[in-house]
């Protein structure tokens, strides 16, 4: 069998994939901590959440949205972090207006856009399985305020 040149993503020890760095025309980018991947494996749940409103987002904006911190390998623990153990938990940069790969925060007006962030926020919000979003642009349905969730959005899916 020909190899498709298409790279077959790390896989870790609970066989979460990690999610794919650097798709061609992705409605994605990632993020995160530590680089190039290594906190971003998923729960297929959470893979097939991402890919799913990956796909819808890039029908309607030409804009990328940043994916940042999801579990790290075996599901070790973060440092400074509670969470994102389960592959289940994911770390979402808001909307810009200039369209750039840097972080935001919620109260920066001039460079946050309210309304792409807003409607990224609903289409995480009606998959089936999303939990909670953190957030602490209160003026957005759907989300609960959490400390330090100012510049992204935390979405949680039911185990």
């Amino acid at each position: 069998m020909a190899n498709s040149g298409v790279p077959i993503q790390p896989q870790d020890t609970r066989h979460f994939f990690m999610l794919p760095q650097a798709p061609e025309d992705a409605g994605y980018y990632v993020y995160g901590t530590p680089p190039n991947g290594r906190g971003q494996y998923a729960h297929p749940a959470m893979m097939s959440m991402l890919l799913y409103v990956e796909r819808e987002w890039s029908a309607i904006d030409s804009r990328q949205f940043g994916v940042g911190n999801i579990s790290l390998a075996g599901g070790v623990p973060y440092e400074h972090h509670n969470t994102h153990r389960t592959g289940l938990e994911v770390d979402i940069r808001p909307l810009r207006k200039d369209g750039r790969h840097d972080p935001v925060f919620w109260y920066q007006h001039e460079l946050y856009d309210h309304d792409a962030t807003a409607k990224l926020i609903a289409m995480f919000h009606a998959y089936a399985g999303v939990q909670t979003i953190l957030f602490n642009d209160l003026s957005i349905p759907f989300v609960r305020p959490f400390r330090d969730h100012d510049h992204h959005f935390h979405v949680k899916l039911l185990p």
